[in-house]
């Protein structure tokens, strides 16, 4: 018998993706993929599935999942808590690690604490691949389940259970910094006013946000009037700042279309990128400019980061139980003296006199 997850909710746009299709733009197709694929990365890194795998990825809270004959290993990955559920009791579950579901058992993924969107993986998923990926792009009705978004019912394929949780050393710390963005290509449709207001301003995530794109609440950015609000339409990518003729800046991410005929003041670099498409609405934001090398470097700097988080997995410490590693690394025997020594100094010491 094939271990599987049920999908008992599927709360808000949740969808089946891994590290998306790259190389397809020139022929209309985005890359789509994980919004945050780092965390995707360190879902599947609890699990000991490829990097790669597929994963759900979830918005804003409600998924509910269940083991409906065999055990499965689950990962969870985002600021967000969750419970299992089993006869009745419910026991809770943080982020940031891996736990298996008994035959029977639910899990459900209560409200987001941060940001938007949170990952659960499962260990030896089987999704098919469409165009090398199996992420979801629901425009096209590619990847995931039919190419569309989960619904109740659904249920993944997975490995039989084997192996034991695991658990982050340390959960991925939010960055208060600044939205890193290189100027351009289209930066010369915008007078010295607007590019200031760009970088000096504040901008609030605006509530109209999915996976192809946040549209960014704050100053208006002006065109040029000698040079208009509208482009021959050219080449987009993820994390191209486009300026409709309103002025409200749209940031493009994963499922964002390929081409588009609006000036492009800015784009993201790709090491912020997700720390961006992760933000709730409402919360607000900053711009600075760099570099097309300090980009470059911002995403090595990452890459880095991500693989000492990776590095860092470890056994899962369950609520209560005996921290060995602790026991074994704390200074237990300072102190200690022989049972024997008198006054004036050891039994030793005293027959050599």
């Amino acid at each position: 018998m094939i271990a599987v997850l049920e999908i008992v909710s599927a709360g808000a746009m949740a969808s089946i993706q891994d590290l998306g299709r790259p190389g397809l733009r020139r022929v209309g197709v985005p890359r789509a993929g994980a919004l945050e694929p780092g965390w995707l990365r360190l879902a599947n890194a609890l699990l000991d599935n490829p990097e790669d795998a597929p994963a759900i990825e979830f918005f804003g809270g409600g998924l509910v999942l269940r083991a409906p004959e065999l055990p499965v290993r689950v990962a969870l990955a985002g600021y967000f808590g969750a419970e299992v559920i089993a006869a009745g009791d419910r026991r809770r579950v943080d982020s940031w690690r891996s736990v298996t579901l008994a035959a029977g058992e639910t899990l459900r993924c209560t409200t987001l604490v941060a940001g938007r969107l949170g990952y659960v993986a499962l260990a030896g998923i089987k999704v098919p691949a469409q165009l090398g990926s199996a992420s979801t792009y629901a425009r096209a009705g590619l990847g995931g389940v039919d190419g569309q978004l989960l619904t109740p019912g659904v249920r993944l394929p997975a490995a039989p259970c084997s192996g034991s949780g695991k658990m982050l050393a340390s959960a991925p710390g939010a960055d208060p910094a600044p939205i890193r963005v290189v100027l351009g290509p289209q930066d010369d449709y915008f007078d010295a006013a607007s590019i200031d207001c760009l970088l000096n301003e504040a901008y609030q995530v605006s509530p109209a946000a999915d996976r192809m794109g946040i549209r960014l609440a704050g100053p208006l950015l002006r065109h040029r009037p000698d040079k208009g609000a509208e482009i021959t339409s050219d080449a987009t990518v993820p994390g191209s700042i486009q300026v409709p003729g309103q002025g409200q800046p749209i940031v493009l991410l994963a499922d964002g279309q390929t081409a588009g005929g609006y000036p492009k003041i800015a784009t993201v670099i790709s090491a912020d990128l997700p720390r961006l498409a992760v933000m709730a609405p409402g919360q607000t934001l900053h711009f600075t400019a760099l570099s097309v090398a300090a980009a470059e470097s911002a995403a090595r700097t990452r890459e880095a980061a991500l693989r000492a988080l990776i590095a860092g997995i470890g056994p899962l410490a369950e609520p209560g139980a005996l921290d060995l590693k602790a026991i074994y690394d704390a200074n237990l025997v300072s102190g200690v003296v022989d049972a024997q020594a008198i006054e004036g100094g050891a039994v030793g010491d005293r027959n050599e006199e």
